[in-house]
């Protein structure tokens, strides 16, 4: 495997301009939530023009909304396929999926960007590493083209897999991944191992909590601003319940710890967080807002329930409102929507875990590969869980195995997003090993053996 790991890691720095091609023509297609199309179809073509069996389909969106891990994204999935390819092995081995998604999030605000968030511009910073700077540069564009450049590096090094190498191209990952990895395992997509190459560079993903979204809708009664005697202020009533959404984030701060969610940053302790992302109220300085709006993102920790915090989050918005004479007669409306899902846990000991962590540590520690070379003398990367959620949780539903690990960068899902080019390769070279190792790999045909041993 020695010979194998160097000649992989050469084919991927001869082709690196390629690589990195590759990855700003996926870039520069805008593909926001629900505009995935044009990206999908050229990770088909990549797919294709790569030998594999390609699968391309349109969510089921029947057969997903059955499903208790459905979150619906509310966007229709007509024109949005998703893209599966299959390298398939000789037999007698493990199978393993790569997994990304080309959707990405807005870029606005487009004035505080330094650079076109579509122009898929490279720089070169003041350490010598070059950087691409676009929106889904770094989530999660690299991880796909890392994806990609794993199995074209195992194929021109001639590697005969013993199991099935799948690659899948999702969309909707940031909206809930109902209709993408979700639809995949609906379809019958499935493996022994599963990894999604997120951009988590220093830490190997096992765990992300619970999350669930939920709204606060808050009447009141409009007048004008001169009369304002004669309405009820919507802002001013749903105040008293914003200020409680945050008193009990620090209370949750405090009273819940879990050791994997705080093993990237140990002296924070902090293991779960609830955020109030969205206000709403009125349209104009003069006028009494009629209703105001509270939209929150929760994340909640194992041995928490989610029919639990639902009952809770009516409970503590009930009591607030109990205090105003208006909202006991008006009662504020709790909505929930979006993102909902349990914790997820990957045990730490599985061996797919643990083969994959010894892989990633040994690579990324031995200089004399180049495309480790500039990460020999970091630390390698921890399990560890991580605080946002992924679609690595519907593999759990499965029986599969999963984690997430991918390419190094910054501000995502901020303005001037971007991946370290020099990662993108590094991550391309530890999969393509993995792969050889976890899938097994068929004598060399000089029969010098098992090319795995």
């Amino acid at each position: 495997m020695d010979a194998l790991t160097h000649r992989l890691s050469n084919w991927l720095i001869e082709h690196a301009d390629e690589c990195v091609a590759a990855l700003a023509e996926l870039v520069r297609i805008p593909s926001l939530v629900g505009q995935e199309e044009a990206a999908q179809d050229w990770m088909a073509q990549q797919y294709r023009a790569a030998g594999l069996e390609v699968d391309v389909f349109e969510a089921d969106r029947t057969a997903a909304q059955a499903h208790l891990a459905f979150v619906d994204s509310g966007i229709p999935f007509a024109g949005r396929p998703n893209v599966v390819g299959r390298w398939r092995g000789v037999g007698g081995g493990r199978s393993l999926i790569l997994n990304g998604h080309t959707d990405v999030v807005p870029p606005e605000p487009l004035s505080a960007w330094s650079f076109d968030p579509f122009g898929a511009q490279v720089v070169i910073g003041e350490d010598g590493r070059r950087r691409m700077y676009g929106r889904g540069a770094l989530d999660m564009k690299g991880g796909l083209i890392a994806n990609l450049f794993a199995l074209r590096a195992l194929q021109a090094c001639g590697v005969r897999l013993r199991g099935d190498l799948i690659l899948e191209s999702v969309i909707e990952e940031e909206a809930g991944g109902g209709g993408g990895t979700l639809a995949c395992f609906l379809r019958g997509h499935r493996a022994d191992g599963f990894i999604a190459s997120e951009p988590h560079w220093d830490d190997i993903t096992i765990a992300h909590p619970g999350i669930l979204y939920f709204r606060i809708v808050v009447p009141g009664r409009g007048a004008h601003a001169g009369r304002a005697h004669h309405g009820v202020n919507a802002a001013v009533e749903a105040a008293p319940i914003i200020a409680m959404l945050g008193e009990w984030d620090r209370e949750r701060a405090e009273r819940l710890h879990h050791e994997l969610f705080e093993r990237l940053e140990p002296s924070a302790r902090r293991s779960c967080h609830l955020n109030v992302g969205v206000v709403r109220a009125g349209d104009w300085p003069s006028s009494v807002p009629s209703q105001a709006e509270i939209e929150v993102r929760l994340s909640f920790l194992p041995g928490e329930t989610e029919a639990g915090i639902r009952e809770e989050v009516a409970a503590r918005v009930n009591a607030v409102a109990q205090r105003s004479s208006w909202l006991r007669e008006h009662p504020p409306k709790l909505e929930f929507f979006g993102w909902h899902t349990d914790p997820w846990l990957q045990d730490e000991r599985h061996p797919f875990v643990q083969e994959f962590a010894q892989c990633v540590r040994a690579l990324r520690q031995d200089a004399t590969l180049p495309t480790m070379r500039p990460w020999a003398s970091g630390p390698p990367p921890i399990l560890a869980g991580g605080t946002a959620g992924l679609d690595t949780r519907f593999a759990g539903l499965y029986g599969v195995p999963a984690l997430a690990w991918g390419p190094k960068g910054g501000n995502m899902h901020a303005a001037d997003e971007y991946v370290d080019l020099d990662s993108v390769l590094a991550v391309a070279h530890v999969l393509a090993v993995f792969a050889a190792r976890w899938c097994g790999v068929v004598a060399d045909e000089s029969g010098t053996g098992d090319l795995a041993n």
